[in-house]
């Protein structure tokens, strides 16, 4: 039997007319290490052979036995075969049944010797019986006796062990895949471990091979955990390897020195109308003893919603600028780069400041900082300024990664809300670097608190800031869960604020309402009968809220005689931004939309978020929303809509009112949802197996050390080609995705 190569298709292994292939393929597996890595969600343990007389109702449990008898019916009332067999053993026998599976009647002939495992159910007579069991024969070597001494045995993949479950899709079972892993198995070649040794022998644990029958058909729990603790490990190791390289890369790099003027930087301060809090101050001073180096900054400065970060990344761009050098400020939508823009346009009021402008998908504005003069531009024009280093700042979107965008003298980058730009993203605006191979110091910024499990692994290359108050007169924001029989009463209360002056933000998950066929592709498509669960989920997306639908129920029934406005992702741009404007000058009451306000909002005038399906929403992203109001003079509110009662829904929005930061908020959500769902559309390109690792931090932490003492002995890796193989493999596949 030839041998195959982890990159062989799984056609030359499971057959091109095999229907198990479309199927796998399906699930995204097409080569042998693919399905080599589709690892189990669980085990049934189906160690123990028991004997007939042993097996109890309700009992799961394997019996090893012989068909006495087999016979095959067909229901016509019920529409299905049924194929029932009579099991026996020494001790007694008992009745096994199948349905809509007639090829059993031809594998399971009597006389035939099998293991069955399967769950033991009382029948209508009172009869027990094993419903549906899974088979395997026995097949004896020459000179085994049947039942056979220990040792003796053959090695079962689907009974009599503890058996894998594997995430499956409709059509292929996990029996398939064991079938298919079997053959695979039985034609792979020894493996090349890439791990080195020290680092096995550090953690315990198995290498490559051992790891991959372990985790497959382990003989035991701990054998499986021992397993996954590996392949958990070895993906974050990679990630760590990665971020620690492009640390060592930047730091032999070269980057322009832009020394502060002190006295500058305090008149500057002095001229503002409030004083920086000292997390702020401190932040400030690290960016800018990072600035005067000449090696690059790469520096996340995080903090919660309304903390101040603009400020501080605009104190960065203007010492940049003070040393003939251009900045470039991106952010992930419109909204937010047009309100860094208005930020700087109100901190330069009097303060003599440089030309700024704005480059989006849909506008080209230049600021004229001296007289405060705006004009609307060309793309054209704006990007032959820049070119020029006629525009010191630039704010925008993506635009600014265009091919026909370049700097002249490009010092600084900024990123804001880093994480929702994909790494090749991040890089292609720091490529568009100065003369000489010079790069720029790079400043990204983050409202999404992040838990330390996934700084150190996301974001490892990263120096840290931290802002951890907010200015002095933000008032706290009262925040409540009202489940469904409460929603009268907070509509008579927003009633009450808007005709008092304020304005209301009202949040749905959907744009459009889910139509019955929409919300059952969502939950897989089981029509005609559906399980009661899928029912539920159903019946979820149905109940959740929509922007177009919210927007009409609340201007013709629940507040006539408010004015409403409505914001989503299907308009465009130039709408967007009419709305946002129309609504922060007070034209609009209510203020209906998606998360496209998630971030960069600011209207001092609104004092309630109103969020609807509130348990649909990741814990970060609800603090996100609630950061939107409470950031003028008045008190402020934030009311988490629910669909359902339920004390486990409210058990967990509990944990946003009683979170003291956005940081330990962040923890809470990582445990609770995973960091897959905490990114969301996040580009991070790591495996499931190495996303779900991120929630133990001890482990986050081991492979951190691991790869530090191993770039300390070999930085280049070039000692350890297969480590240096799978981290180029690795790297490759991080900047695909």
């Amino acid at each position: 039997m030839p041998q195959v190569a982890l990159d062989t298709p799984l056609f030359e292994v499971v057959g091109a007319r095999s229907p198990s292939l479309r199927r796998l393929e399906k699930m995204g597996i097409r080569t042998v290490r693919d399905l080599l890595w589709h690892f189990p969600s669980r085990y049934e343990d189906f160690t123990k052979i028991y004997t007939v007389a042993e097996i109890e109702p309700g009992q799961q449990a394997t019996v090893r036995a012989a068909v006495e008898e087999i016979r095959a019916r067909h229901s016509f009332r019920r529409h299905m075969s049924i194929i029932e067999a009579t099991l026996a053993d020494a001790s007694g026998s008992i009745r096994a049944v199948w349905f809509n599976q007639p090829y059993i009647a031809n594998t399971l002939r009597p006389g035939r010797e099998a293991n069955f495992s399967g769950k033991a159910s009382i029948s209508e007579e009172g009869d027990l019986y094993l419903n549906n069991p899974t088979y395997e024969l026995v097949r004896l070597r020459p000179g085994m006796s049947r039942g056979g001494a220990d040792g003796d045995e053959q090695e079962f993949s689907h009974t009599g062990r503890l058996v894998p479950v594997y995430p499956e899709t409709q059509g292929l079972t996990s029996r398939g895949i064991r079938f298919a892993l079997q053959q695979v198995f039985r034609r792979l070649p020894p493996l090349k471990e890439w791990i080195p040794e020290s680092v096995l022998d550090a953690f315990h644990f198995p290498p490559i091979e051992e790891a991959l029958h372990g985790i497959h058909f382990p003989h035991s729990i701990e054998e499986a955990n021992g397993a996954r603790a590996r392949f958990s490990f070895e993906d974050l190791f990679l990630l760590q390897l990665i971020t620690l390289q492009e640390k060592l890369k930047l730091a032999v790099k070269h980057a322009p020195a832009l020394p502060a003027d002190i006295e500058w930087v305090k008149s500057f301060l002095a001229r503002l109308p409030f004083e920086l809090t000292t997390s702020q101050k401190k932040s400030l001073w690290e960016i800018i003893r990072d600035m005067e180096r000449t090696h690059p900054m790469n520096r996340l400065l995080q903090g919660d919603v309304g903390s101040g970060k603009t400020i501080v990344a605009a104190l960065a761009a203007l010492i940049a600028a003070r040393n003939g050098y251009q900045a470039a400020f991106m952010a992930p939508t419109e909204i937010l780069a047009r309100q860094h823009f208005e930020t700087m346009k109100k901190l330069g009021v009097g303060g003599g400041f440089p030309v700024f402008g704005l480059l989006t998908a849909s506008a080209a504005v230049i600021h004229y900082g001296e007289d405060g003069l705006e004009s609307k531009i060309s793309k054209k024009e704006f990007g032959d300024k820049a070119a020029r280093g006629d525009i010191p700042i630039i704010f925008g979107t993506h635009a600014l990664i265009q091919r026909s965008v370049n700097f002249s003298k490009l010092g600084l980058v900024v990123i804001d809300e880093q994480h929702r730009f994909g790494v090749n993203q991040r890089a292609e605006l720091a490529a568009k670097a100065g003369p000489d191979g010079i790069v720029p110091h790079f400043l990204s910024m983050s409202a999404t608190p992040i838990p330390r499990t996934l700084m150190l692994s996301i974001f490892g290359d990263l120096d840290l800031s931290l802002i951890t108050e907010l200015p002095a007169g933000r008032k706290p924001i009262e925040t409540k869960i009202v489940p469904p029989n409460e929603r009268k009463g907070a509509y008579q209360f927003i009633h009450k604020e808007v005709k008092g002056g304020r304005q209301v933000f009202v949040i749905c998950p959907r744009i459009d309402p889910a139509e019955e066929n929409d919300a059952s592709a969502a939950t897989g498509g089981m029509a005609p009968v559906p399980s009661p669960a899928r029912l539920r989920a159903l019946q979820t997306a149905l109940d959740l809220k929509s922007v177009k639908e919210e927007f009409d129920r609340l201007s013709k029934e629940v507040f006539p005689d408010l004015r409403i406005a409505m914001l989503h992702g299907q308009m465009k741009a130039k709408e967007k931004e009419d709305v946002m404007k129309r609504f922060k000058s007070k034209e609009f009451d209510i203020l209906v939309s998606t998360s496209v306000v998630e971030v960069g909002v600011d209207v001092p005038n609104a004092t309630i978020m109103m969020i609807e399906g509130a348990e649909r929403f990741g814990l970060a992203q609800l603090y996100q929303f609630r950061g939107r109001v409470g950031r003028g003079e008045y008190a402020s509110y934030c009311y988490l809509m629910t669909t359902t009662a339920a004390q486990s829904t409210n058990a967990r929005l509990k944990a946003i009112i009683e979170a003291k930061n956005g940081f330990e908020l962040a923890e809470k959500d990582l445990q609770l949802r995973g960091p897959g769902q905490f990114f969301g559309q996040v580009q991070t390109g790591l495996p499931d197996v190495a996303m779900e690792a991120l929630r133990d931090p001890e482990l986050v932490k081991h492979s951190r050390e691991a790869a530090m003492r191993v770039l300390q002995e070999n930085p280049s890796l070039k000692k350890t080609p297969p480590l240096k193989k799978r981290v180029e493999e690795f790297r490759a596949k991080l900047h695909r995705e």
